[in-house]
């Protein structure tokens, strides 16, 4: 058996909750989730927990949110005209927009009037994520 390590391409299923257990993320039913652990192509909580399982090895294990999408930061949160933002947005929209060269979402949360507030921390900024996790291939 493999042990995952630095520089291994592991395959694995999981399904991510949040605290009261609503299910935010799941590979069930999908094709698994594939990636090479060091080359930061998942959260570094996530790429961490990973790391010394081997193959048919099941795990669960929580990712508090510096090790994850980080602490929700009000710094993110802007406030904008309706007049300066597209026909039609409304609370639960979610808009894309560049900024300082960087794609970046900012999801319309509150509405005042003719003022829209936006947020553009990640929807799991500042959250602690469950994952349960079943390692399928590491090679």
């Amino acid at each position: 058996m493999s042990e995952i390590t630095s520089g291994s391409q592991v395959s694995l299923h999981y399904t991510g909750t949040l605290d009261d257990g609503t299910v935010f993320d799941t590979s069930q039913d999908k094709e698994p989730l594939n990636f090479t652990v060091g080359q930061g192509q998942v959260i570094p909580g996530f790429e961490n927990a990973v790391m010394g399982m081997n193959e048919g090895e099941d795990k669960e294990f929580t990712v508090p949110p510096e090790e994850g999408y980080g602490q929700h930061r009000d710094e993110m949160l802007l406030k904008a005209a309706k007049d300066e933002l597209p026909e039609g947005v409304q609370v639960g929209s979610v808009l894309r927009s560049s900024v300082n060269g960087q794609e970046m979402f900012f999801s319309v949360v509150e509405a005042d009037g003719d003022d829209f507030i936006l947020d553009g921390n990640h929807p799991l900024a500042g959250k602690s994520l469950t994952f349960a996790i079943t390692i399928v291939k590491v090679s």
